[in-house]
């Protein structure tokens, strides 16, 4: 009987002990059940957070931003999009240049602040002609107004990233290309793809850097894996403007040609990214190690790569009164990305802060230790730039160098 009774003791313990794990587990499938709404809420929570501080900046800014790119709510950027012109070229009027205006457009020293949005677009269109782009490519003069009225309206209203600055480094290629005689040198579909990636280089820049898009995880961060998100998105934003029958530049060319174009433009778009730097200056000067070979596919690729470059980056070979406004102007979008870094708790770069950087400190590392060696490297395939890019770059460096022992705190 009494190992009977230790039987019936066993069952009952296993069987309270199986109703007390239940209990155990339903209440903590309930935890887990409640702990995932929570997460949820967490998640909804934090999205709310940042659209209230998008909403919060763009209030301080007092800023309409009609050139941003949106999807449906208009909330963010989006490359899957067909791009269209929100004005015809009846409102682009033709002007009429001097011979001393386009003497003078060939030049380093050109002043761009001189000139209406309209009249940089004839400046432009002028360049096609006299390179003689329109012929090769065959292209349709009023397509072509068409296709440069769609990207002056694709450039946003930025302090520095804007269709200023997009002209200024194709007025600066166009300089190049007369300056190393490159005409004679590389073929015009080369150089074609130079002055139109000059033009597409910066569409649609948002004023906030790579950085800041991986560190804040934008939607162009992600889409393109933290790997130069800006420079694939301008890219995205050129083709989509040339997917357009009526912006299509290149509706006459023959699909093999086009290809080899749009692979060109795109390379020579993504060497824009400061991060590859090093990677591109140490590749072409490799290849001033023997004899520069201008038949040699690699080495033409690389020589455009580093022009761009040059170009990109080009405001302190001009004169000091068209170069100092400039860099009021990048310190202005320096300084909105910053304050918004802070206001958002992301990382700020000492270069861009308002309370450590001053005008002198941003320039004379820049001038020392990035254009004065990339310029040089390039002079050694073409002297001729040396006095006319070298030299002033060196006097702007020792200006500011004065500027910085004059006026320690100046701003």
């Amino acid at each position: 009987m009494s190992h009977v009774a230790d039987q019936f003791n066993k069952a009952f313990k296993v069987e309270e002990m199986k109703t007390e794990i239940s209990s155990r587990l339903l209440a903590l499938e309930r935890k887990l059940e409640i702990e995932g709404l929570k997460a949820v809420e967490i998640e909804k929570c934090k999205r709310d957070i940042s659209e209230i501080k998008d909403q919060i900046w763009t209030a301080q800014k007092k800023f309409v931003d009609f050139n941003r790119m949106s999807i449906e709510d208009g909330s963010s950027m989006s490359d899957e999009r067909k791009i269209c012109l929100k004005r015809d070229i009846p409102a682009y009027p033709k002007y009429t240049l001097s011979q001393e205006t386009i003497d003078y457009l060939k030049q380093p020293t050109f002043d761009i602040w001189h000139w209406e949005p309209n009249e940089m677009l004839s400046l432009l269109e002028h360049i096609f002609h006299e390179l003689g782009l329109v012929k090769e490519f065959n292209m349709n003069p009023i397509t072509l107004k068409r296709w440069l009225l769609c990207v002056q309206e694709n450039y946003r209203n930025n302090p520095f990233h804007n269709f200023r600055h997009c002209f200024c480094v194709t007025q600066m290629m166009y300089g190049m290309v007369n300056l190393c005689e490159l005409q004679e040198k590389i073929s015009i579909e080369e150089i074609g793809t130079l002055i139109i990636a000059s033009i597409c280089h910066d569409l649609d820049h948002p004023g906030y850097n790579n950085t800041y898009q991986i560190n804040a995880r934008t939607e162009l961060a992600i889409r393109y894996n933290d790997i130069s998100p800006l420079e694939n998105h301008h890219c995205a934003v050129a083709f989509q403007i040339l997917s357009n029958p009526e912006t299509n530049i290149f509706s006459n060319v023959d699909k093999e040609t086009f290809k080899r174009i749009r692979a060109g433009i795109t390379q020579l778009i993504l060497a824009t990214d400061m991060a590859r730097h090093s990677e591109i200056i140490e590749n072409f000067k490799s290849k001033l190690e023997g004899k520069f070979d201008f038949k040699n596919k690699e080495q033409i690729d690389t020589l455009k790569m580093v022009l761009i470059k040059c170009c990109d980056i080009s405001n302190e070979v001009r004169p000091m009164e068209v170069s100092e406004p400039w860099v009021d102007c990048l310190l202005e979008e320096y300084f909105n990305q910053s304050d918004r870094e802070k206001m958002e708790g992301l990382p700020v770069a000492p270069f861009m802060d308002r309370d450590k950087v001053t005008k002198p400190s941003a320039q004379i590392g820049f001038i020392k230790f990035v254009l004065i060696p990339m310029f040089e490297t390039v002079s050694k395939l073409f002297p001729q730039i040396d006095d006319t890019m070298v030299e002033p770059l060196r006097l702007a460096r020792d200006r500011y160098e004065g500027m910085k022992e004059q006026a320690p705190t100046q701003k």
